[in-house]
């Protein structure tokens, strides 16, 4: 069985694919087809597919007759797009995607990536924010030991981590879903979006939402410049000049962090010019690095 199987977005396409077909199955055949526990499949079944209108007879599982058939290429598209799969492959026809299901053809793929944060314990709560975040309602929470009260606009899935972005005290910020605690929906108490949140949030412009914008100039060589240009690292960058030995790019980000992990990770080809404190942060982190580990040891 392929990787790309394990890959909970593909799984759910073949099982809502299957379950649209009228097909019967029990937790223990779809657990050996997709190479994973039964647990996995209890939680697809029970949890990740339960809007589904799913009926168990004995061992089996199947849709209820009235809703057979009722899944288009268009629902498996969408669920795509909110995946975050939809620009994996080259297009998302309805042709490609009946090669995609049929299993001489998948064969073919093999779809890596870095792994995405399991949150299953979480399910109720997601469920919870889910519901208030479409009922605009108010919740509150504590999050580094200090309790929070915030309007939910989005639950965000990024480089594979959810975070609940929402607004606090007239700020948007983003919170680490599985660094929250002590969750609690008030159901009676409810809040009209702010316009220019949700504008901001249709943008989608930045790797993160944030009341503040950074902008930042980089120097990039030109031996690293087609992955800068080929991967959507930074959402809005600029080529602000081109040289036989690097180009200049520049990007706009909300936190140092969000661009201080991309320089760290691409030393030495990537500097920052501007602005001077970010730069000056980077020196220092580096400084603070070196100095703390020892020379190497000699024979």
């Amino acid at each position: 069985m392929s990787k790309e199987r394990d890959k909970i977005a593909t799984r759910l396409a073949l099982i809502l694919t299957k379950f649209n077909s009228g097909e019967r199955f029990t937790i223990a055949e779809l657990a050996q087809e997709f190479g994973v526990t039964a647990r996995t499949i209890q939680r697809d079944l029970y949890h990740r597919l339960s809007y589904l209108p799913i009926q168990k007879v004995d061992e089996h599982f199947t849709l209820e007759s009235y809703a057979l058939g009722q899944l288009s290429f268009k629902d498996i598209n969408n669920f795509a797009v909110l995946s975050g799969i939809k620009g994996l492959y080259p297009k998302l026809s309805q042709d490609f995607i009946v090669d995609l299901f049929n299993a001489n053809i998948n064969k073919t793929f093999l779809i890596k990536n870095q792994g995405f944060e399991d949150i299953s314990h979480r399910y109720d709560w997601f469920e919870a924010i889910s519901t208030a975040i479409v009922k605009l309602q108010k919740i509150t929470f504590v999050y580094h030991d200090k309790p929070r009260a915030v309007h939910p606009y989005r639950l965000i899935n990024n480089n594979g981590v959810w975070y609940l972005l929402a607004d606090e005290e007239g700020k948007l910020k983003n919170f680490t879903l599985s660094k929250i605690s002590e969750l609690h929906i008030d159901e009676k108490s409810t809040f009209t979006p702010h316009a220019p949140f949700l504008d901001k949030i249709a943008q989608n412009d930045t790797n993160w939402f944030s009341d503040v914008a950074i902008e930042v100039v980089l120097d990039i060589d030109v031996n690293v410049r087609d992955y800068f240009l080929r991967k959507e690292i930074f959402p809005n960058k600029k080529i602000l000049e081109n040289t036989p030995t690097s180009f200049m790019l520049s990007t706009t980000v909300a936190y140092d962090e969000e661009i201080l992990g991309v320089v760290k990770y691409w030393l030495p080809h990537v500097r920052i010019l501007s602005p001077q404190p970010l730069r000056e942060k980077l020196s220092h982190l580096l400084r603070t690095y070196l100095a703390a580990t020892p020379p190497d040891a000699e024979g």
